[in-house]
């Protein structure tokens, strides 16, 4: 599988654990298998402040950091049992379903892209509270 992915000036991007940082706009294609996270895609642990978010984060370090995995799986599975719980929508709960799904196969990278719709369900619900 081919992946082209464009960097900005200054970006950071994680490639098997290590860290790189683009130098000037950089175009890369990545030929093979890799665990590949764009700087933008990556969360701090202090902006970890939601259900949603935590359950990015827990995802996201399952993705970049396999040693760990058995401790990232077991945090995942209590975040997202804790983020099941609060929900009410069964679109939302849909979308937990599927993360579940990809997270269960190791597809982590995809499990990211449901967990962002989560962030932004989750930031639209808390604005309304507001």
């Amino acid at each position: 599988m081919t992946l082209r992915i464009s960097l900005r000036n200054d970006e950071p991007l994680i490639v098997n654990g290590a860290v790189l940082r683009a130098v000037g706009r950089t175009d890369l294609v990545l030929e093979n298998d890799a665990t590949i996270l764009r700087g933008r895609d990556v969360m701090k642990p202090q902006d970890a402040t939601t259900p949603a978010r935590h359950l990015y984060f827990t995802c996201m370090m399952a993705y970049i950091d396999p040693a760990n995995l058995e401790q990232h799986q077991a945090a995942l599975l209590e975040k997202l049992e804790a983020l099941l719980s609060a929900l009410r929508s069964p679109e939302a709960k849909a979308v937990c379903v599927t993360f579940a799904e990809k997270v269960a196969v190791g597809d982590f990278y995809h499990a990211l892209t449901e967990c962002r719709w989560l962030i932004d369900y989750e930031t639209e619900a808390l604005a309304r509270l507001a």
